[in-house]
């Protein structure tokens, strides 16, 4: 696991993604005397970002706290596909938990892409939002037998979606697979600009940005502290931990890990050489590639991921992933040009279930946190920003069960 008290942005992520700030941040200053909130967040990347923008709608007095520039962890190294299909197929999740709350889980999920679609419509957030249609190719040991399986349970749980055979597959996409599920709903957005955006919103309402290291929490009383290295501390209702993949010892969990990845973004390419759509694409196998388009014509290609969280481990091997990737985008779209613009790399939270940690830290009531998003992580952490919101406001639902950190173990 990651050391949170040594951890730092650039052990989080390495080399440089293709996106470029749009709006100037705002910037957190020192606090210059013991303060008190409704609710202090720790961390300010996308999900401590929204959670952020949405308790200043609610009316709530928030402070946000970060050691780093806020937005340039592991924020900055996203793909930023905002997808509502998570890591685990509905069949699989529910042989997990029972059809019917893999299905609400789905549901929800769902709602949350269109629930974000919606927030950056209102607030008119310049960040290459557009909404896309996935493809789910058949790969690995998932054929067009597994995929029809997955799209039956799907509209079962009344999901949207078809399932195309290799011949209406490649005559639609041009992609030379045996079968694949295309569903619309889901979106992608430049992360960078989509965070600064929402943390200018959240200011704007009156909220703090605090420039410092978050080094002790106690949750267990009347109300909340948040100690600081400066020797300040700041009180509140409600503590927010969005600490992204660096997880604070307050929080025991086992079925959380951090794994790495890595990604490429090639030079803007002739439209003929870019899917139709342009849909955001993705492998049905377990050590999936995934890829998508940026508004300038570039393909933004991820995958080759590696069960280990060491940052010097993971920049040793970025060449090698490189042409690795490159060798997986020619095979998948072949009239591409494979020159690079970009590689990076980056740490990403997984969990066994394909589902992320969002709730009250156990023995803590008054300590909230959101963790372990896996493919799903700016489409999880709106998921989150309204769970925690929820909370906030003394209100429980049943669906806030399945994500909770102390939630049962599948199997």
């Amino acid at each position: 696991m990651l050391d949170p008290q040594t951890t730092r942005q650039d052990d989080l992520r390495t080399g440089t993604g293709p996106w470029r700030p749009l709006l100037q941040r705002p910037v957190g200053r020192e606090l210059e005397a013991d303060t008190r909130c409704d609710v202090a967040i720790i961390g300010s990347g996308i999900t401590g970002a929204l959670a952020a923008e949405h308790l200043t709608a609610m009316g709530r007095d928030v402070v946000l706290i970060d050691r780093e520039r806020e937005g340039f962890g592991s924020t900055a190294a996203s793909t930023a596909m905002l997808q509502w299909e998570i890591d685990l197929r509905l069949s699989e999740l529910a042989a997990f938990y029972g059809f019917a709350a893999a299905a609400e889980v789905y549901r929800l999920s769902f709602q949350a892409v269109e629930g974000l679609r919606n927030l950056v419509g209102e607030l008119a957030l310049p960040c290459g939002f557009a909404p896309r249609q996935t493809v789910y190719l058949a790969a690995g040991e998932s054929g067009p037998r597994e995929l029809l399986d997955e799209m039956t349970a799907r509209e079962r749980a009344g999901l949207p979606g078809s399932f195309l055979e290799h011949a209406a597959l490649r005559a639609t996409f041009g992609f030379d697979q045996a079968a694949a599920i295309v569903s619309p709903g889901s979106a992608e957005a430049d992360p960078l600009s989509l965070c600064h955006g929402l943390l200018a919103t959240a200011v704007r309402r009156g909220a703090r940005l605090i420039r410092d290291e978050a080094v002790g929490f106690d949750g267990a009383g009347r109300s909340a502290a948040v100690s600081l290295a400066s020797g300040r501390v700041v009180e509140a209702d409600r503590i927010v931990l969005a600490t992204g993949y660096v997880m604070p010892d307050i929080v025991s969990d086992d079925l959380h890990r951090v794994a790495s990845s890595w990604a490429i973004a090639t030079v803007p390419q002739a439209p003929q050489a870019l899917w139709p759509g342009p849909a955001l694409v993705w492998e049905a196998s377990e050590d999936y590639c995934y890829c998508r388009t940026t508004t300038d014509g570039r393909i933004v290609f991820g995958g080759e991921d590696e069960d280990f969280d060491d940052p010097d481990r993971r920049e040793a091997l970025g060449p090698e992933k490189a042409k690795a990737l490159q060798a997986r985008l020619h095979a998948l779209v072949p009239q591409t040009s494979l020159d690079l613009d970009q590689a990076w790399s980056g740490a990403f939270g997984q969990t066994e279930d394909g589902l992320p940690l969002i709730g009250r830290v156990p023995g803590h009531p008054r300590l909230l946190a959101a963790y372990g998003y896996g493919g799903n992580g700016i489409t999880f952490s709106f998921l989150a920003s309204r769970l925690i919101g929820a909370l906030v406001e003394g209100r429980e639902e049943g669906w806030f069960r399945h994500f909770a950190i102390d939630r049962p173990r599948p199997g």
